[in-house]
């Protein structure tokens, strides 16, 4: 890893050369305001932590530890949250700032015309708004004075200490943190995770394909048996449901989407661009203590988010006398949210929910009213701003229906229902995970999480295990009758409400699923989530925006395995098992492509291609030929299958389906009606073939690496960005790692509750490019050799936080 001294050769470099010596691209106006020879730059290279800090919420430690994690201790839990405040900024405050600009429409007033679009889209969404209301309902929790005491904190350190290099190259300020700031990264995180348009993506391609081809590529259910709670999973339920249905999890009044017509592809395509992440998932799983040397349970943990510089999530420890908490936040939040107390660990993966609802309206000729339930409205409007640097200011209406935003391209009109639009006590639910003594405080604190949907896996140190899906589930009813809502609704009509819903202000929530009926399962022996359908025959809809399971096949595959006869586990099999990269899609393509090419004349490159294949160990290893060679096949297998009518129907990659829907996909069906599958996995073989040759890769390290991890600015100024290592892992595997999207293990832990627990980021805890933690743990991530996540630590006092104002 460099080393400081060479970070501050790379930057004279960088410096000596000029602004023009940073390989700029398109967003040169980005560092335009930095002045190479203003020495600015050096300011931050030189910035360290303090010895005290006058606090307004009382006296407080700070110790950070070998790997850069803060550990702070305080009497009064207000003491400690402004040091926690503090700290966060003062590691992360580019990070707290971009999140929150990007949030509230405000990029295009530092970065100018390039990012108005993605302004447009969150200011007309407003999250801002939908955080306000947040914070209304907060405020008045328990929770509510500790997001206070952060805010302060994290505002304390901007006057206090030196920026960060990134301002500095940039050339702005930070305005002051607020409660509503980290209401809205509750809002960004929710989103990231739940934003889905899946809908409107589907009525497209129905209308230009025609239903039945979309429901080849888009189908409602995947035909599998590894649903998270499958039928081996015995555990109790809670009183008032028990998660066995009518099947309504996409399976009643199937979709219709030609009949529900097709709002457009300008609409379409540019809400898909912010939608969540491709590849966005995560694995976690827990074993009784039945299971393990110790006797008690263990969970492990590994969250699927963009990777980036710095990394995505923050590691950090809470002492007082409340709660003795360590774990992983995202910076801007106060609270653990992913970690583990004296009493247990909680976790959370994404449950691929449907919590968004589309709506089309009549609207008048005027375009200022719409017609509902027999009435025309008018829209409640507002005039917004958007400062653009270095250009005019743009003035954008900000328009709303009954059911949430309004969003328009070219003449087309969506209205939008997000669960994440209304006031939300997921703040207060992770506050009180933290100081949960048990399973009971944790079911407590659980029915306050509203948003986002999430996969929450938990053991304790008493013995006891939990699985519960997390989050608002609503319910949406046609003429009375419980529907599924993976369709556009006519909202005009009524269509589809959720009852007991106020958008921008504080819910009822009474037409939802109650959290007895969730689907959960209390005490389970084994148990194991990557994405894949949570159940078979779910009381009420979910979903259908679940993850292909081969994850979840391998991870209960192995588990399985272990546990046969009475076998146990220990911590170290369940770092393996985070590092297992066997791949499904291999178990279920090669077999097919194997006797597609010895059934034709395929000369000798191909022949040898399949030889390799053939004796290839179907693990998707950094040193393996084999693994380059089906990577490489599976990506142009897929866009050899759809491609010639997707290219017709203007459909471009980002309507590909996904691998499952590719590997299962009729042999007979109409997209191998020109060109038969077979033939087509050989042409696949041949394209890959070409492109690995063209590109002199070797091995699948040449081509999977680290490159997709990048600072935000990193095109602009490489020298933020990470060496570049190869990697293992596919989009498919255990060790999931998704090179063309970013996506992969943001953070990594395995916990015995009550005793060892181990985790790693990605990079390091800090996000300051001149600290020796700005990435630390990023060969040992590659790696997955953890490091302890103790709740103490010998280290110094590195900062007294003294009672007073400033």
């Amino acid at each position: 890893m460099p080393s400081d001294t060479t970070r501050r050769g790379v930057l004279a470099g960088a410096l000596a050369a000029g602004v023009g010596g940073l390989t700029l691209t398109g967003a040169r106006e980005l560092l335009e305001q930095f002045a190479p020879l203003s020495g600015r730059a050096w300011n931050a290279a030189d910035r360290s932590l303090p010895d005290a800090v006058q606090s307004p919420h009382g006296e407080a430690t700070l110790r950070v530890d070998d790997y850069g994690v803060p550990h702070v201790e305080a009497d009064e839990e207000r003491a400690a949250y402004f040091a926690v405040g503090y700290v966060q900024a003062f590691d992360r405050l580019f990070q707290l700032d971009l999140q929150r600009r990007v949030m509230r429409g405000q990029l295009s007033e530092i970065v100018g015309e390039a990012t108005l679009e993605d302004d447009e889209f969150h200011v007309r969404m407003d999250f801002a708004g939908a955080a306000e209301a947040t914070w209304e309902l907060v405020a008045e929790t328990s929770a509510g004075p500790l997001v206070e005491a952060y805010a302060d904190g994290v505002t304390a350190a901007m006057e206090r200490e030196q920026l960060p290099l990134e301002f500095e190259l940039l050339g702005y300020e930070p305005r002051e943190w607020t409660p509503v700031d980290s209401m809205l990264m509750e809002k960004q995180i929710s989103w990231d995770l739940t934003g889905n348009f899946g809908e409107l993506r589907r009525a497209l391609v129905a209308d230009r394909l025609g239903e039945a081809v979309a429901a080849e590529l888009y189908p409602e259910r995947m035909d599998h048996d590894t649903p998270i709670l499958r039928d081996a999973v015995d555990a109790d339920r809670l009183e008032g449901g028990d998660g066995d249905g009518d099947g309504t999890d996409g399976s009643n009044e199937p979709t219709d989407a030609a009949a529900n017509g097709s709002v457009g592809p300008a609409l379409t395509e540019w809400l898909s661009r912010y939608e969540s992440p491709t590849g966005v998932g995560s694995n976690s799983w827990v074993v009784s203590g039945d299971h393990t040397e110790s006797g008690t349970p263990i969970v492990a943990y590994d969250p699927h988010l963009t990777l980036m510089t710095p990394p995505l999530w923050y590691e950090q420890h809470v002492e007082t006398p409340e709660r003795s908490v360590r774990g992983a936040t995202f910076p801007g939040v106060p609270f653990v949210i992913a970690g583990a107390n004296a009493a247990g660990v909680w976790s959370f993966t994404n449950v691929g929910a449907d919590v968004l609802d589309c709506y089309r309206y009549e609207i008048d000729d005027e375009g200022e009213r719409y017609r509902y339930r027999g009435e025309w409205r008018e829209f409640d409007t507002e005039e917004r701003e958007l400062a653009v640097a270095g250009g005019e200011n743009r003035m954008i209406t900000v328009r709303k229906t009954v059911h949430g935003p309004v969003l328009e391209r070219e003449e087309r009109t969506v209205g939008v229902a997000w669960t994440g639009h209304t006031a939300t006590r997921t703040t207060d639910a992770i506050y009180e995970f933290g100081r949960s003594g048990g399973l009971e405080d944790l079911l407590e604190a659980t029915r306050k999480f509203d948003l986002p949907t999430q996969n929450l896996v938990y053991a304790d140190a008493d013995g006891r295990t939990c699985y519960y899906a997390t989050g608002k589930l609503p319910i949406r009813t046609v003429d009375g009758e419980e529907v599924a809502a993976n369709r556009i609704f006519d909202g005009s009509a009524g269509e589809g409400e959720w009852t007991g819903f106020t958008p921008f202000g504080e819910s009822s929530w009474d037409g939802f699923v109650p959290f007895e009926e969730k689907p959960h399962a209390i005490d389970p022996d084994v148990l194991a989530t990557a994405n894949q359908r949570v159940v078979d025959a779910p009381e009420h809809y979910v979903g259908v925006a679940y993850a292909a399971p081969y994850r979840g096949s391998r991870i209960y595959e192995r588990l399985d395995a272990a546990l046969e006869d009475g076998g146990v586990t220990d911590l170290e099999f369940h770092r393996d098992l985070q590092r297992d990269t066997r791949d499904g899609r291999a178990d279920q393509l090669l077999p097919d492509l194997l006797e597609a090419v010895a059934e034709r004349d395929v000369g000798d490159r191909l022949e040898t291609a399949a030889a390799t294949l053939d004796e290839w160990d179907r693990r998707m290893g950094r040193d393996s030929e084999g693994a380059l060679v089906f990577a490489r096949w599976m990506d142009h297998f897929r866009r050899l299958t759809v491609e010639p009518q997707f290219d017709e129907a203007d459909l471009d990659d980002s309507y590909y389906p996904t691998d499952w829907a590719v590997a299962t996909l009729s042999a007979h069906g109409d997209l191998y009606a020109d060109r038969p599958r077979g033939e087509t996995m050989v042409a696949a073989l041949e394209a890959a073939l070409d492109e690995i040759d063209e590109a002199g890769w070797e091995e699948y390290g040449d081509w999977n690496t680290t490159r997709a991890i990048e600072h935000p600015f990193g095109g602009e100024a490489p020298f933020l960005n990470l060496d570049e290592h190869a990697l293992d892992g596919s989009r498919a595997t255990v060790n999931n790692y998704r090179v063309g999207s970013g996506v992969g293990s943001s953070w990594r832990m395995v916990v015995e509750p009550g005793g060892t627990a181990t985790a790693v980021l990605p990079g390091g805890n800090s996000g300051d490019y001149f600290s020796d933690h700005y990435d630390d743990q990023f060969e040992r991530w590659i790696a997955n050799e953890q490091k302890p996540m103790d709740r103490s630590t010998e280290a110094d006092v590195a900062v007294e936080f003294t009672g007073g104002s400033s």
